[in-house]
């Protein structure tokens, strides 16, 4: 009976924490609030079976193994939370919700690729099927970037006979014939805009733009900057930041279609940028002696708010509507090392809970935790949102796989 109590006290204190855990952050004025608690195994298959693109071979120059079938359906491990796969999945997946009619269910398609073969899977939230749509092979993806409608993966790889050399290929999620991009692009982003695309050299770096279909390609702006990420900050601007490391300071600049740079946050150490899709905010994440902060820039104004979490930029990820942004934020990162220089090398690991910023009610929210649903761990990474904002999407760095959640 006693243990009973002693148990019973500790939930009370811990639900009591959550619950005073309220303090201003917007002009002083919202509250941090927690959600109610939300109330699995797929396998990939191992390699795949298809057509390379032209002049692509397997990593040992085989041709491609044949592979089981993978597992039709995606076993919930609560009602809100699905293991879509065991893993591990490239980082980079399309999440496109859509309604058939009034009076049908919403659904959410999210497409993906395996990792270790390259075939293009689509998961339906409203069935909670699998089905494999494209098996070409392409092993040792690092990154895939969709387009809008989720019909073309921009894949990259390092091709087996050359470790030096970049290739961005156009994978279509259907199997159809893809193609092929410039070698040796430092960095890519996709929105319904066009391809964004980043070339990176010793004496500087230039920035273009294209047609989803790799068509019509012209330069946007140059810089003598040589080591930085750049993106789609709206229509008609752009971020550019300075590659980011713990140990140097780094600056963020909102770049005009005058090719006009202006700064926007830094000189910080750590600092990483992530752009709203319709470019009316910037997320910031930079460390202060030692530690992660976080703050969101106005881009109207220029006007930073500091806010009441912190994780690094690339773990968040933006509503379409510029509404929100959801977070992996780390539960008591280790003051041992350096972010995120450590995070992206695969030292450091994080133990995560997913929360949301609401840029329209000025509130942050928790919305996952993630160890408490599953007695497992998370360092959250590619996070996505569908475009009725029901899913959030992520993959879990710490063994590749790939949840849905149910917002």
């Amino acid at each position: 009976m006693r243990r009973t109590l002693t148990i019973a006290a500790i939930v009370i204190v811990l639900t009591g924490l959550g619950v005073v855990g309220y303090f201003y952050f917007f002009q002083g004025t919202a509250g941090i609030t927690t959600a109610p608690s939300p109330t699995t195994s797929t396998n990939l298959p191992v390699a795949g079976q298809g057509t390379l693109p032209a002049g692509e071979t397997t990593a040992t120059g085989a041709a491609p193994a044949t592979t089981p079938e993978v597992p039709s359906v995606a076993t919930p491990v609560t009602a809100r939370l699905v293991k879509i796969s065991v893993g591990p999945v490239v980082p980079g997946e399309a999440v496109v919700g859509r309604t058939a009619s009034a009076s049908s269910s919403p659904e959410t398609i999210v497409s993906f690729v395996e990792r270790q073969s390259g075939n293009v899977f689509s998961y339906s939230t409203l069935t909670k099927t699998l089905t494999r749509t494209s098996n070409k092979t392409i092993p040792g993806i690092q990154s895939a970037a969709w387009s809008p409608d989720s019909s073309i993966a921009f894949v990259r790889y390092l091709p087996g006979d050359n470790s030096s050399t970049i290739n961005t290929y156009a994978l279509p999620a259907n199997g159809a014939a893809g193609f092929f991009l410039s070698q040796n692009l430092a960095g890519i982003d996709i929105s319904s805009t066009g391809i964004l695309t980043l070339v990176s050299g010793v004496n500087g770096s230039s920035v273009s733009v294209a047609r989803t279909d790799g068509t019509h390609s012209s330069e946007l702006f140059t810089t003598p900057l040589s080591s930085i990420r750049a993106s789609f900050a709206g229509k008609n601007q752009y971020l550019v930041y300075t590659k980011s490391s713990g140990t140097l300071d780094g600056d963020a600049f909102l770049v005009d279609n005058a090719d006009n740079f202006s700064r926007i946050a830094g000189p910080l150490p750590g600092l990483v940028a992530l752009a709203s899709p319709l470019g009316k905010w910037v997320l910031v994440s930079y460390v202060l002696n030692g530690a992660m902060q976080m703050e969101l820039v106005n881009t109207a104004t220029g006007v930073a708010t500091t806010l009441p979490i912190a994780t690094i930029a690339d773990k968040c990820v933006w509503t379409s509507n510029d509404a929100a942004v959801y977070c992996g934020v780390p539960m008591s990162p280790s003051t041992a090392f350096t972010y995120p220089d450590d995070w992206y090398q695969g030292a450091a690991h994080f133990s995560d809970r997913i929360w949301k910023v609401d840029t329209a009610g000025r509130y942050a929210q928790l919305v996952l935790d993630f160890t408490a649903e599953t007695k497992i761990s998370l360092d959250a990474e590619s996070l996505a949102v569908d475009t009725l904002y029901t899913t959030l999407v992520f993959v879990n760095r710490n063994d590749g796989s790939l949840w849905s959640y149910s917002l």
